[in-house]
């Protein structure tokens, strides 16, 4: 099984890329998270932010492998607790797809990648920067399967 993470954002800071790809690093082959990053629309003082989110939903949806189960990750969506993440994360193997956690922009995800997910997941009810966001998660998926491995990562 594959993650695939995709995100709305580009050229990240190397702190970002560096704190991702700790947490990628260590998930095994068969938990193997991928980063696909989206380009952000240009905003500007009198942006179209409706069509500036549209078309960034657009480029998500076209950059979700086939088959995929859909999980958003999405304010709207559902906290989740170390452990219920670990629980997912050990449906998601027994599913046979590959999985796509999506992460809209600084204006939130299309109505569009919303009504494709199967799943909505609650990161945080804090406001966290997009770019911690990817670390978080890679963090939090690898604490996850820790449980499921019972590594003593998790302690």
């Amino acid at each position: 099984m594959q993650i695939h993470l995709i995100t709305v954002g580009t050229k990240m800071p190397n702190w970002v890329q560096q704190g991702y790809d700790e947490y990628a690093k260590r998930l095994p082959r068969e938990c193997e998270l991928v980063l696909k990053e989206i380009p952000a629309g240009k905003r500007g003082k009198n942006s179209d932010v409706t069509r500036i989110i549209k078309d960034e939903g657009e480029r998500m949806l076209t950059a979700i492998p086939a088959n995929s189960h859909l999980v958003t990750l999405d304010l709207e969506g559902k906290l989740w607790t170390t452990r219920e993440l670990s629980q997912s994360l050990e449906r998601w193997q027994g599913i046979g797809q590959h999985i796509s956690l999506v992460v809209g922009g600084a204006d939130g995800l299309a109505d569009s990648v919303k009504q494709n997910a199967r799943e909505s997941w609650c990161l945080s009810n804090l406001t966290f920067p997009h770019p911690l966001v990817r670390i978080v998660v890679a963090e939090q998926l690898y604490r996850a399967w820790s449980i499921l491995q019972n590594h003593p990562y998790h302690r």
